[in-house]
């Protein structure tokens, strides 16, 4: 499996794939982030990529097809880490596979991610590559329900 899966820099042809990707009910349930329309997710995207220094963003490739997104960056002092993949990728390893050669490449620690408590297969994910939680947070959502956040950690060796 991880021999199907490689990260490279984001194209400018991946943004409308990536785009598909975040319109899915499903995937904006799962990471109770809603979607944007066409024209405020490509500014989003047009800022993230402006800052290469900072944003480390990367292109998910499974057997030569685009399959998601996965990056890293700094907030509230904090290295972060996320990713999204499209659900005809879903439970397949692909994630995990993806988030670890993330990791080989971004050596800071420690790095947190930040996981809606009912998407328990990010939070697998995560556990897998060695990420433990550390706290919980809560906010409300658009609709402004109180969401349960978790952060997890992958610690400093030793």
């Amino acid at each position: 499996m991880t021999n199907d899966v490689r990260l490279r820099a984001v194209e400018d042809g991946d943004l409308p794939v990536f785009f598909t990707h975040q319109l899915d009910p499903e995937a904006t349930r799962m990471a109770a982030f809603p979607s944007r329309e066409r024209e405020a997710f490509m500014a989003h995207w047009a800022k993230i990529r402006a800052t290469p220094q900072e944003t480390i963003t990367r292109t998910i490739l499974y057997q030569g097809q685009v399959a998601g997104n996965i990056g890293s960056w700094v907030q509230d002092g904090h290295r972060e880490v996320g990713y999204w993949l499209g659900r005809e990728y879903w439970g397949r390893g692909i994630a995990s596979a993806a988030l670890g050669l993330l990791l080989a490449e971004v050596k800071v620690r420690p790095i947190q991610a930040h996981v809606v408590s009912h998407n328990l297969p990010s939070i697998r994910v995560l556990q897998k590559c060695g990420f433990v939680i550390t706290g919980r947070e809560q906010f409300a959502d658009t609709a402004g329900t109180a969401i349960e956040e978790l952060i997890l950690t992958l610690p400093a060796p030793g």
